[in-house]
């Protein structure tokens, strides 16, 4: 009897895992349950409100019952631990270890994957760009520099207010907002 109790954990989880993973590529998982995950049925319900998986992941709790099962399974095949007052137990010991690793690299994958392409302001200063829309005295035009291996846009002014020709090579002094200043290069 026992053992139809852990294969049934076994098979539920399985079942349960795949769910997770098709459902939440299919159909996203947006707009249900929107309590600090944003939506997202993958990252799971809790009230952190921030980026990465929670405990409470359909994806993690899968991963315990499928561990749970799987576990007891193992454990019956022992002499010493075929009563489930024995084998359950350390059957939830393996699979907390399971989902907690499981958890672990979810989180990692999350916090790899959040980076943004967005340059940061600060490392601009100084930074070569061309003016690709001429800038009008005391007007704004448009320059392009690349940073961090990718190429950006920006509109800029001249710092002291000169009109400065398309093609013209400049240096990003400051940045105001989403307002580049720029000087010519000389």
């Amino acid at each position: 009897m026992t053992t139809f109790i852990y294969l049934t954990f076994l098979f539920t989880g399985f079942v349960f895992m795949l769910a997770c993973i098709l459902f939440g590529h299919i159909i996203g998982g947006h707009d249900s349950a929107d309590i600090g995950s944003g939506g997202h049925a993958e990252a799971g319900v809790d009230s952190s409100d921030g980026a990465g998986v929670s405990i409470f992941s359909p994806t993690v709790i899968a991963s315990f019952i499928t561990a749970f099962g799987g576990f007891g399974i193992i454990f019956q095949q022992f002499e010493w631990a075929k009563k489930p007052y024995v084998s359950a137990p350390l059957a939830i010991v393996c699979a907390l270890v399971v989902a907690g690793i499981t958890l672990e690299i979810l989180r990692r994958i999350f916090i790899e994957t959040q980076s943004s392409s967005e340059s940061k302001v600060a490392d601009l200063i100084g930074k070569e760009a061309t003016v690709i829309t001429p800038i009008p005295e005391n007007g704004v035009g448009e320059i392009t520099y690349i940073h961090g291996g990718s190429r950006y846009s920006a509109p800029a002014r001249e710092e002291s207010g000169a009109a400065v020709p398309n093609g013209s090579l400049v240096k990003i002094t400051k940045v105001v907002g989403a307002q580049f200043y720029v000087k010519i290069q000389k």
